[in-house]
């Protein structure tokens, strides 16, 4: 019986994640036949694309002992002037590294902060939340820009039958995976969150990993802005709104700790699909969207609750 009680204690450590999303989809179907169409599960996937690539730049970073609240901001700005950039040339070679060079810049900027003046990442990327949204409205003078049919070749087309997002979405899943359990660099994200003392003390350039990760994210959130504008079909400034929150819980809710030091792409994954899951069932189900906020926050609440019970139980060895 012990046994079986360790079995299952671990079993739900690893898989747990894995099965809440399959006991959502089952009560999502049972609630709407719907909800497995082909066409709806389509659209999901391109909605939830955009928040998955984001929760993975927020699992890095969180792993690595920093947040960003800056990444809805700088997805306007990078995905606005990835648009400009299709707009005035034609060219989606030309467009799309602008968005990740707008992307991975704005990151830069709130790493010098963080790791040269020592701003707290929370403060440093408020900041640049504020500076990215004030340099998306004055480029366009808060005005959207139209006609970009070309440019939708990204967020609504398909490969093979395959909704072109989603095969992002696996492409940065690999990406993430592999730097994370794979690569020195990774190794040094979860031990710098883990301890930071400990970290500089075996050696580890604590400074320049956290540069590292700030970079990752801007390269990632760069995407983003291209698939968001590219499925909306239009140069939004105010695009992006929230998004933040929404790449934090997607990660909390996937088994990142919010106190640094573990983080699966994999569950970050799982825990979007959570996420966009629950809001298209209650779409389908006609759901109050105020009442919408209302749950969403309460999952937020839920999944930090859950984590900080899971730390204590780990510090304490329960």
């Amino acid at each position: 019986m012990k046994k079986l009680r360790i079995f299952w204690t671990g079993f739900q450590e690893k898989y747990s994640i894995i099965l809440i999303l399959l006991l959502l989809i089952i009560i999502s179907s049972i609630i709407n036949p719907n909800f497995l169409s082909p066409a709806n599960l389509a659209n999901v996937s391109r909605q939830v694309s955009v928040t998955v690539i984001l929760a993975f730049g927020a699992t890095i970073l969180i792993v690595c002992g920093l947040i960003d609240l800056s990444c809805g901001s700088v997805l306007a700005l990078s995905g606005l002037l990835s648009v400009s950039v299709y707009k005035m040339t034609g060219s989606l070679v030309l467009a799309f590294p602008v968005a990740v060079l707008a992307g991975v810049m704005a990151n830069l900027l709130s790493a010098v902060m963080v790791t040269k003046y020592r701003v707290p990442s929370f403060i440093a990327t408020l900041a640049m939340l504020a500076m990215a949204r004030g340099a998306a409205l004055l480029y366009t003078r808060g005005q959207n820009i139209y006609q970009i049919e070309g440019y939708t070749v990204l967020g609504q087309g398909s490969i093979l039958g395959i909704p072109t997002p989603l095969i992002f979405l696996l492409i940065f899943l690999m990406i993430t995976w592999y730097i994370l359990q794979h690569t020195k660099l990774g190794r040094s994200f979860f031990a710098i969150g883990g301890n930071e003392n400990a970290a500089i003390a075996s050696g580890i350039h604590t400074d320049s990993c956290k540069i590292w990760a700030f970079v990752l994210n801007g390269f990632f959130v760069g995407v983003a802005g291209v698939l968001f504008m590219s499925r909306v079909n239009a140069g939004l400034p105010n695009a992006g709104i929230g998004y933040e929150l929404h790449a934090l819980t997607a990660a909390i809710i996937g088994g990142t700790s919010f106190s640094g030091g573990i983080g699966t792409a994999g569950g970050t994954a799982a825990g979007a699909f959570i996420v966009g899951f629950l809001n298209n069932i209650m779409n389908l189900a006609n759901v109050n969207s105020y009442l919408q906020q209302v749950v969403r926050g309460l999952i937020i609440a839920l999944a930090v609750i859950y984590d900080m019970r899971a730390r204590s139980k780990r510090e304490t060895g329960s």
